[in-house]
């Protein structure tokens, strides 16, 4: 290790943007919890967390089949998050590219 270099957590917290982000990934992972159990589990090993913004939050699919049956409980899945105190928000579906 070089004498000036940082570790990640260090840097993490050092770094208004970076904590910022790190932050948005928390959040996204905790949403995505607060979902999980209503995906057919078959369903949710194909269905990952993707980024929060300011218009809402996002989940990447492996595929259309998914997307599209994820798009049929969408409106579920924002009642789950508004309940967990997320406000209101809206969830993007994409497919994720291979």
């Amino acid at each position: 290790m070089t004498p000036d270099a940082l570790r990640l957590e260090q840097a993490l917290q050092l770094s208004a943007p970076l904590a910022r982000l790190r932050q948005r990934v928390e959040e996204s992972n905790e949403r995505f919890e607060a979902i999980r159990a209503a995906l057919p589990v078959a369903m949710a090993a194909h269905v990952k967390p993707g980024p929060v913004d300011e218009q809402g939050w996002s989940l990447l699919c492996a595929n259309a089949s998914v997307a599209a049956k994820l798009r049929q409980l969408q409106p579920r899945l924002e009642q789950l998050v508004r309940e967990r105190g997320w406000g209101v928000c809206a969830i993007r579906v994409k497919v994720e590219s291979p």
